[in-house]
């Protein structure tokens, strides 16, 4: 099987060891491209002998995803400065082709369901997502196996010299430390295509550095205000940003605001816009069936593409619309060049999991957790846990981080959980739990309860349930992070 062999157009402007970078092995697609360029580097002794020193240096970085008071501008989110970075390592971007997936949600479950559909075709894919919830090996993957820590380790003893001559005047943030790892782990491994998940936004963020194949815009809505703006049609500009020239871009239906910023971002950048249920004939339903419970189909048809009653493997509606983009995306690879298989494609969708998207991490009781961490997140959380999870009563356990629209969430929130008990994650971001409760008090005039610690949440949800009932974690990335970490070797106590 081979990928398109058109060239990739050259644009844009960890240890002390940098080894010469070696040409590229010809690949079993049979191109090597642009990565047999030789970069010619300083040869010094190693920086770290260990897998943990060198964490300690990346975690040492300044990190925006810790800063409660963010500015959001090219000081702070300097693409300049990340292109710089690149060019002391060999521009390792330019040297693979790529899929960049920006948005408010669902860009991990939409970026997931692409990669494992490539790679069940038979390609070698690189997949970059953010945050993580155990693990920070999570972020950079190849054929769903998590890069690994000999791995790390090599690549943080060859970005190190440059992050450090960079060091003196425009340091290196932790993100644009992580981009580069993952660009420079993709050129090793040879990859036939990445799937690039943006960060914070989209125009200014480290990964809009790279010209992708096709750019996949998730679903809009109010999330990081402090940062991208407080309107739709001001995030929606900021998501845009990831648009290029002659690059085929493909979106979901959105709020009529952020739809005209995206169409005409799209045109005033020539880059061609398609719209599911618009653009390309897409539909979906919920069922129930013996085999599977309840789940949702979709059905996706175009000129060179034709999915017929496809089982979306993640609970939920907005899923089923996420799994419609993926295919969107795969429609336009596949109208490029590549040779995608429609069978095999869904059957790489079977086999598609995500951690902490609605995830039943003990059956005894049921505890659940859900990454969702907007107010839009949590509507169709709620939405889909009354669709897909029999309950009687539900207590929610919810922590949030002081950059996040608090209100919003609580404003949803009060329509599914029966109970609230507000806590706290190991985000050195995260709201007091009184003031989630007072806030939550104001807004739904209901009762609710607060505890220090994620275990002292859980031990009055537990006195508080029934075996018909479901105790829901969600809120934050760290919150379940937390609860998975508690869960994930022990038994459920």
């Amino acid at each position: 099987m081979k990928a398109p062999n058109n060239s990739i157009e050259q644009t844009g402007e960890i240890s002390h060891n940098l080894t010469m970078i070696k040409p590229a092995k010809q690949t079993r697609k049979g191109t090597s491209s642009s990565r047999s360029a030789k970069v010619a580097t300083v040869r010094s002794k190693k920086a770290f002998r260990s897998y943990s020193k060198a964490m300690e240096w990346l975690f040492s970085q300044t990190d925006y995803e810790q800063q409660e008071k963010l500015r959001y501008n090219v000081t702070t989110f300097n693409l300049k400065r990340m292109q710089k970075l690149l060019s002391f390592l060999g521009n390792p971007h330019k040297k693979i082709k790529a899929v960049h997936i920006a948005g408010t949600k669902g860009k991990g479950s939409t970026a997931t369901m692409l990669a494992r559909m490539l790679e069940a075709n038979n390609y070698t894919v690189g997949l970059y997502t953010s945050p993580h919830v155990l693990s920070l090996h999570e972020r950079i993957a190849v054929n769903s196996k998590m890069i690994g820590e000999k791995e790390m380790l090599g690549l943080l003893n060859r970005i190190h010299a440059p992050v450090e001559r960079m060091a003196s005047n425009d340091a290196a943030t932790f993100f644009e430390i992580m981009t580069a790892l993952a660009f420079m782990y993709f050129v090793d491994k040879n990859v036939d295509i990445a799937v690039i998940e943006t960060g914070l936004g989209g125009r200014l963020d480290s990964t809009n550095v790279i010209k992708p194949e096709v750019v996949g815009i998730t679903s809009i809505s109010i999330d990081h205000q402090q940062q991208l703006g407080n309107t739709i049609d001001s995030i929606a500009r900021e998501k845009a940003g990831v648009f290029k020239r002659g690059v085929p871009a493909v979106t979901v239906p959105q709020e009529p605001l952020a739809m005209r910023v995206l169409k005409e971002q799209a045109l005033s950048t020539e880059a061609p816009l398609s719209v599911t249920g618009s653009d390309m004939d897409f539909s979906y339903r919920f069922e129930t069936s013996r085999e599977h419970g309840p789940h949702t189909m979709v059905c996706f048809t175009t000129a060179t593409s034709k999915f017929e009653h496809v089982r979306v493997p993640l609970h939920g509606t907005h899923q089923a619309i996420n799994c419609g983009l993926a295919l969107a995306i795969l429609d336009k690879l596949k109208a490029s060049g590549y040779d995608i298989d429609n069978d095999k494609a869904t059957r790489g969708l079977d086999a598609v999991q995500l951690i902490g998207r609605m995830e039943m991490i003990c059956r005894d009781p049921r505890i659940m957790i859900d990454a969702a961490h907007n107010a839009a997140s949590i509507k169709v959380l709620i939405h889909a846990v009354g669709q897909n999870i029999p309950y009687d009563s539900m207590v929610v356990i919810f922590g949030c981080n002081t950059d996040k629209d608090a209100a919003g969430m609580l404003r949803e929130l009060q329509y599914g959980a029966d109970k609230v008990i507000f806590t706290r994650s190991r985000s050195p971001k995260a709201m007091l739990p009184q003031q989630l409760a007072d806030m939550y008090t104001d807004i739904s005039h209901k009762m609710c309860q607060t505890a220090s610690t994620l275990t002292d949440a859980l031990q009055l949800a537990k006195s508080a349930v029934t075996q018909g009932d479901l105790i829901c974690i969600t809120g934050s990335f760290y919150l379940i992070g937390d609860a998975k970490s508690r869960f994930q070797s022990t038994s459920c106590t």
